[in-house]
């Protein structure tokens, strides 16, 4: 009975079209953010920060990015992974080559030039979709790890092709503990969040949707296919530009190719087909579901006393993962999102059966 829209009534289109029509909506938002801007850095232990929060929060960033290429606008991407490559080797060499560069600022700009490499490979979108374009963007992939790992300037000629970044701040305020970090990567990934939960919303993403159901009658409404793909592009290898900058930054601090390959993109994928395509909530459950499996599997057989070694544990990893792909595929397409609303269309009826 508390989650119930009776007495909201909504008298002007812009509440009407608002982000959060319902009123306990909002509520739980502002206590949800409340709790993660000030009880969650006063009481959780540097382990959560470093081990789940964090990595948490920059792979639900970068899980939006490739939510808005593949759910909102149907253009299947594998190349996930060299995109956040893109931004953090490009974030990296604007940050040590030119003095005096903002954290920010750096960020952005490698975010940018994540944008204009997803760009160049998402032209072949234009022409094939499907399969075909799966493997044109995992061409991208084995490119940026060719890239990166021989020409030795992108790791301002580093012989061992690691690069490693120190002395971050903030408009002055250092970001050096994990509790600095965690609020940065928190204000950033709520930042893009609203970005593209507004983006999706808008006259943009009711073209990318179209593309998505069906790319011939979209054209026929007038609907452009290149600028609707291509943007889609855009927005999402800038988001996940961004992220591969956090991650490199923030989460890793020193970093080689290694840590942006091809695993990084089908984790990525993974997230975003669990979660729930289509839906920027999805993005966070699917990250958190990644993020949180491996460290149950590691902790709960100890709790119950069943040995269990790393490598059976990384076994059980891949086949849970597996497993709920083709379950998710076959019985819920919309993933754990759409679960999240079928809960929440129960609670407007109960306890009501209509």
């Amino acid at each position: 009975m508390l989650y119930r829209e009776n007495g909201q009534f909504k008298t002007t289109y812009r509440a009407d079209l608002q982000i959060f029509p319902i009123q306990q909506d909002r509520i739980a938002l502002m206590l949800f953010l409340l709790v993660a801007f000030v009880a969650v850095p006063m009481f959780a232990s540097e382990y959560l920060f470093r081990a789940i929060l964090i990595p948490f929060l920059i792979l639900s960033l970068a899980a939006i990015g490739l939510n808005i290429l593949v759910g909102y606008c149907g253009q299947i991407s594998l190349g996930t992974g060299a995109f956040m490559a893109v931004g953090a080797y490009a974030a990296y060499n604007f940050f040590v080559r030119i003095e005096g560069m903002p954290l920010v600022v750096a960020l952005l700009l490698g975010g940018l030039c994540a944008t204009a490499v997803g760009v160049v490979f998402g032209i072949p979108s234009l022409r094939i979709k499907g399969l075909y374009l799966a493997v044109a963007t995992l061409a991208a992939q084995f490119f940026a790890d060719w890239t990166f790992l021989r020409i030795k300037w992108f790791t301002n000629d580093s012989s061992s092709g690691s690069v490693s970044v120190s002395g971050l701040s903030l408009f002055g305020f250092p970001v050096e503990t994990p509790v600095q970090k965690y609020l940065f990567c928190l204000m950033a990934v709520a930042g893009f969040g609203l970005l593209a939960k507004n983006l999706v919303r808008g006259a943009i993403g009711r073209e990318w949707m179209a593309m998505r159901d069906m790319d011939v009658a979209a054209a026929v409404i007038g609907i452009r296919p290149v600028y609707a793909k291509l943007s889609a592009f855009a927005v999402s290898s800038f988001i996940v530009g961004v992220a591969g900058g956090l991650w490199g930054f923030v989460h890793l601090g020193s970093w080689e190719p290694a840590a942006f390959s091809i695993d990084r993109s089908f984790q990525l994928l993974f997230m975003v087909i669990i979660g729930g395509l289509g839906s920027i909530m999805g993005s966070f459950f699917g990250a958190a579901f990644i993020v949180l499996l491996p460290i149950a599997l590691n902790q709960i057989p100890g709790w119950l006393g069943i040995p269990i070694s790393t490598a059976t544990a990384s076994h059980l990893e891949s086949m849970i993962f597996g497993a709920l792909i083709v379950f998710f595929l076959i019985v819920e397409p919309h993933g754990l999102a759409r679960l999240w609303s079928i809960a929440k269309e129960k609670l407007r009826l109960w306890p009501f059966p209509h």
